[in-house]
């Protein structure tokens, strides 16, 4: 059984060739992506968030095998669910990576198979259909992640780590999250650069620590803090800020705005 959209018509078109026509107008590059170790993208409707998610994968060289980690809005399934079926997306199927896959289930004891986590999440979803526009051979390995402690976020770390050193050939790693959520842009914009601070310093426990202490609201501060502990284990060196915005760029509303940063780790 197959994973069905739940976000298509929402957030993005559900059409296929409307959705390859708008994300096509995201990319603002014609020169190929260049090899990374992970992204981290915004997750809201592509009306607000499309742009920066375009400009971010279009600076990478997507490769079949790409690992995504999202945070779990919806509260089902277990704190760090793996999904297992496959992907029935508007562009097309997606299959599941199964080798991947395989290797976490047998070597981790906080990754579980749960399915029901992601039956209802957008934020692996709204990324899928950018990834399959750079590569039509792709396969995945959701991930979704509840609020987890920073030990259980390096447990996990560790296990992706070792489940891409297995494997033979390139994963790239997506984090999905967007920043603060209903601030004034005043207020949020110097919370979220405080917290891309440390992402961009590559210090995954001063990303957790900042985001925790001084309350801002970054759904994926789970997400991006394995992702840093992951691209940091494999040899990462490096992040680059690609743009930061906010909602308020689209509606002209600035009291109460969504952060949005596009970020690539090599």
């Amino acid at each position: 059984m197959a994973r069905l959209p739940v976000v298509a018509d929402k957030f993005y078109p559900g059409d296929p060739t409307e959705l390859r026509q708008q994300i096509a107008g995201f990319v603002s590059t014609d020169e190929p992506g260049k090899p990374a170790a992970a992204v981290m993208v915004p997750h809201a409707g592509y009306v607000y968030s499309g742009k920066i998610a375009g400009e971010t994968f279009a600076q990478v060289e997507i490769p079949e095998t790409v690992i995504l980690i999202g945070p779990n809005h919806q509260g089902y399934g277990a704190p760090v669910s793996l999904g297992t079926e496959d992907w029935a997306m508007p562009m097309g199927s997606v299959p599941f990576a199964v080798d991947v896959a395989a290797a976490l289930l047998q070597n981790s004891s906080v990754i579980v198979s749960d399915n029901s986590a992601h039956q209802y999440e957008h934020s692996l979803e709204v990324e899928i259909p950018f990834l399959q526009f750079f590569q039509p051979r792709l396969s995945i390995v959701p991930l979704v992640v509840s609020h987890i402690s920073y030990k259980k976020c390096q447990q996990v770390a560790r296990d992706l780590a070792l489940a891409i050193s297995f494997y033979d050939g390139p994963v790239l790693l997506v984090a999905s999250s967007d920043m603060t959520h209903y601030e004034s842009r005043e207020d949020a914009e110097p919370k979220d650069h405080l917290a891309l601070e440390y992402l961009l310093k590559m210090d995954p426990e001063g990303l957790y620590n900042t985001v925790v202490t001084n309350r801002i609201s970054m759904c994926g501060v789970i997400p991006a803090t394995i992702t840093l502990l992951v691209a940091r284990e494999i040899g990462s060196t490096g992040a680059e800020l690609i743009r930061y915005t906010d909602s308020g760029e689209v509606s002209g509303d600035t009291s109460q705005v969504v952060g949005y940063a596009g970020v690539v780790i090599r």
